[in-house]
């Protein structure tokens, strides 16, 4: 396996977002090649702490190597971040000053063939991020029904030829699993007809988004993570939150407006009666967006947005 290599989207725009302090205590939700911890760990010299938790044992190994500078300074947690709630019972009881998301897929795992993330190169249909996991992409594509998979790509990877996919990946099974990425990406070319293919993203694009997003349950995750780590910030703690497309921007949007709100009785009511305080400032009214600069250095970064928001 080759080394672990990621270049951070909004490296420096996310960590400054959560303002660091000497002697805070921060969470990386999503430690990837450990460029946001490593710039966290940095700013909040000489004390600060650094919780990181990532469900990839490759980029945990990695990163021991990245942070090996700051040693005592921090722990990382080989976890799903649907744990986060636990993680920071266990290591920081008392609450924490910042949590960040980074929720793009690093480069390694979409570069690394065997990860069955990329839909640009032929290998195992699998896109787990935690390999320990045993549900895999494998599984999805060859035991799924036609309806589970149809709606799983139009609900994830907003693909508008979704049911034809669906149709078309069990029709190609009967003749025997479907082993690799190569063969999965055959078959939803044949299934979007060639004008469709014609315009926009790679055709198979959506679909391995959606597949991925499936295997690993990163959404229904997500929603209940922002959720939590809300709840482990102290007074004066943020929150900064990186996703790369519209589904996981409205879940954090929504999440953060709810959180934001005071009072949330009907209307009609004169008097409050929910006793309803906000527990967020949002810093970021709108998502901030890359840079020409950033684009430029890494096109991955296109679909990127930051939202932060402060505890009150």
């Amino acid at each position: 396996m080759s080394d672990f290599h990621h270049v951070s989207v909004f490296a420096e725009e996310a960590v400054e977002g959560l303002a660091p302090q000497p002697g805070g205590v921060y969470v990386d939700c999503t430690l990837g090649g450990a460029g946001h911890s490593k710039r966290i760990l940095e700013r909040t010299s000489p004390n600060g702490k650094l919780i990181a938790i990532d469900q990839d044992m490759w980029a945990i190994e990695n990163a021991k190597k990245v942070l090996a500078d700051f040693q005592g300074r921090y722990e990382i947690v080989h976890s799903n971040f649907r744990y986060l709630r636990r993680v920071v019972e266990q290591y920081q009881p008392d609450g924490v000053n910042g949590v960040l998301f980074d929720l793009g897929v690093s480069s390694p795992q979409l570069d690394e063939g065997e990860r069955g993330f990329s839909y640009m190169k032929d290998a195992p249909l699998d896109m787990r991020m935690d390999t320990t996991q045993p549900f895999s992409a494998y599984d999805l594509v060859n035991t799924w029904d036609e309806k589970e998979i149809a709606n799983v790509i139009f609900q994830y990877g907003e693909e508008r030829w979704g049911k034809r996919i669906a149709e078309f990946i069990v029709k190609a099974r009967k003749n025997g699993p479907i082993h690799t990425t190569g063969e999965l990406v055959d078959i939803i070319k044949a299934a979007i007809p060639a004008g469709a293919r014609r315009d926009g993203p790679h055709p198979a694009k959506r679909t391995f988004q959606a597949f991925r997003i499936a295997v690993n349950d990163e959404l229904n995750v997500f929603e209940q993570a922002i959720r939590d780590a809300i709840d482990c910030l102290k007074a004066g703690g943020r929150i900064s939150i990186i996703t790369f497309h519209s589904l996981e921007d409205r879940i954090a949007k929504n999440v953060f407006q709810e959180a934001s709100k005071g009072c949330i009785c009907p209307p009609e009511l004169p008097i409050c009666q929910c006793s309803n305080e906000p527990k967020l400032k949002m810093i970021t009214r709108k998502p901030i967006l890359p840079s020409d600069e950033e684009l430029e250095q890494n096109p991955r970064a296109r679909s990127a947005k930051l939202r932060i928001a402060e505890r009150i």
